[in-house]
């Protein structure tokens, strides 16, 4: 008795310890990127932009920023690029979704460095330009669904706070 006693245990001690299989986005399309690294659950995303900046501290607001600094210096130049093109040609629809594009891509890089209260603003800049833009529809609804499991408000339009401050390691 006692040796299907330790039979059993042994059995159940292997099953329960292994490792999951890494979630695979199916729905990815070959054109966007797709995201990588490890599943994470809603626990590690409770501290995401919830603690309020003391009084007088840089970017001062309701939120404040959190998560993996990232030099977004390319996808500000290419910001910056887009958006002289969409001045000169104010009217032109390609040079709207060039600009839409470009915030979508720092919006998808923001929020893979889990800097969710910044990425949503470059999403909504993105719905801006190109109302049917449908990615950044779904990161839109997918980071207020995180926002809304953890019972927490998220930024209204234009309460986002900026990315934070890379510092290039030397």
């Amino acid at each position: 008795m006692k040796y299907i006693f330790l039979v059993l245990a042994f059995v159940s001690l292997v099953g329960c310890n292994r490792s999951p299989q890494p979630i695979v986005n199916s729905n990815a399309l070959p054109d966007r990127p797709v995201r990588s690294g490890q599943a994470q659950n809603t626990i590690a995303h409770t501290t995401e932009n919830q603690t309020p900046n003391p009084a007088g501290a840089p970017n001062a607001g309701r939120w404040s920023q959190s998560g993996d600094p990232l030099d977004t210096s390319t996808y500000d130049d290419a910001i910056a690029k887009a958006d002289d093109s969409l001045k000169s040609k104010p009217s032109d629809d390609a040079a709207k979704k060039a600009l839409a594009e470009a915030y979508f891509a720092r919006g998808f890089a923001l929020t893979e460095a889990r800097q969710y209260a910044s990425a949503i603003g470059d999403y909504r800049r993105a719905l801006k330009l190109d109302p049917g833009h449908e990615d950044s529809k779904k990161w839109i609804e997918q980071i207020m669904s995180i926002y809304s499991m953890l019972k927490k408000e998220a930024p209204k339009e234009g309460e986002e706070p900026p990315p934070l401050p890379f510092k290039k390691q030397v």
